[in-house]
């Protein structure tokens, strides 16, 4: 390290790519490396972490899938002697869960990012109320907390006792996701007709992303419009349950499942709708980046989405969980071409004015600066 540069410890709970995963992989690769020296710690190893060695990030794996483990909390409290952090900066609940103690026992100031609560009204009243519980005491131990949306902040002010928060929205690289880029040609890559109206799905496959009600709001309105296909970019515990569920389905040919890829920009650009179905969201990664590809965006009325999503401007909100009314809205949608167009250009400029990495970076670099002071 060189000397004066302020040793931050970034952690997030998995490897895989997701929402809070792009997010630190943004301000890894916008931070200022003349005046901070990042490291990484993930809970699980992934894609994420292989892109974030590939920038020169020191990067970490204590291997949990638990929230609150404390038999790792040994390992962690080693590794923040061992590197000298003078910061953590926690992405997400787990993160937060499986470093507040061993930072409080070395000392170390810790920001919390809430990427969304843990806790959600269709929880059963026992798992809400643990995770209220447990959420409340991450917010009043963390240094500081930030919120990645107003709605998110608003949410928590109504649940917690006494909650503050700073609210940074997330960014996107818009020089990446930029409609005007040259790609590859995803759609003769993966055998998806060239003439077809693309719908496209970019999330865990995971009840909270609802991948299931979206493909059967697509086999309602399949039959009628042939022209349609649907893309299913993910994984996740759901992944095989799709899998099995269109397996028998007279419309499988035109439904196409792949993993996580990597060059999401050219996957975006050859599409033309956008989905994300969500129960709850933080401030979606996903749905921004669609929206800078100018794509029309369908997305349900939750925290987050709605914050970024006008709807009628510069895109399409349904309730969650309703596959009729997603369905219906698909169709209108497939059916008029000039506001699938209008949906799409209010989307980029919705972004470009908003939701840039390299602000989000600046302010979480002051954030950083001020907790250290």
């Amino acid at each position: 390290m060189a000397q004066g540069k302020i040793k931050i410890l970034e952690c997030i709970r998995q490897g895989k790519i997701g929402g809070g995963e792009s997010h630190l992989l943004s301000l890894m690769e916008n931070i200022d490396r003349t005046v901070f020296d990042p490291v990484v710690l993930s809970f699980t190893e992934g894609p994420m972490v292989d892109r974030l060695r590939q920038i020169g990030i020191p990067t970490h794996i204590i291997y949990t899938e638990k929230p609150f483990d404390f038999t790792k909390w040994g390992q962690v409290k080693k590794l923040l002697v061992d590197e000298d952090i003078r910061l953590i900066h926690a992405h997400g609940t787990r993160a937060a869960s499986n470093t507040i103690v061993p930072a409080r026992k070395t000392g170390t100031p810790l920001i919390y990012t809430i990427h969304g609560w843990s806790f959600h009204p269709d929880q059963n009243t026992i798992v809400r109320k643990l995770r209220t519980a447990g959420e409340q005491y991450l917010v009043n131990k963390s240094s500081l907390n930030i919120s990645v949306a107003a709605s998110n902040q608003e949410s928590g002010r109504a649940v917690l006792k006494n909650f503050r928060s700073v609210v940074i929205n997330n960014g996107i690289d818009l020089k990446k996701f930029n409609p005007s880029n040259s790609f590859p040609d995803v759609r003769k890559e993966l055998g998806i007709p060239q003439d077809c109206l693309l719908i496209t799905f970019i999330a865990r496959f995971t009840e909270h992303k609802q991948p299931l009600v979206l493909l059967n709001a697509f086999r309602k309105l399949s039959s009628s419009f042939p022209q349609a296909h649907l893309l299913m970019v993910g994984e996740g515990d759901q992944r095989e349950e799709a899998l099995q569920l269109t397996a028998q389905w007279a419309e499988k040919e035109r439904i196409h499942f792949h993993p996580f890829r990597q060059d999401v920009p050219a996957v975006l650009a050859a599409s033309d709708i956008f989905v994300l179905p969500s129960l709850w969201e933080g401030l979606p990664i996903g749905l921004l980046e669609a929206m800078a590809m100018g794509k029309a965006v369908v997305v349900t009325n939750v925290d987050g989405s709605r914050e970024v999503v006008s709807h009628e401007k510069n895109g399409l909100m349904v309730q969650a969980g309703n596959v009729d009314q997603l369905s219906e809205t698909l169709i209108r949608l497939i059916k008029d071409k000039q506001l699938l167009t209008d949906i799409g250009n209010q989307a980029i400029n919705t972004v470009t004015s908003t939701y840039d990495a390299q602000l989000m970076t600046k302010r979480i670099e002051e954030l950083y600066r001020g907790v250290l002071r």
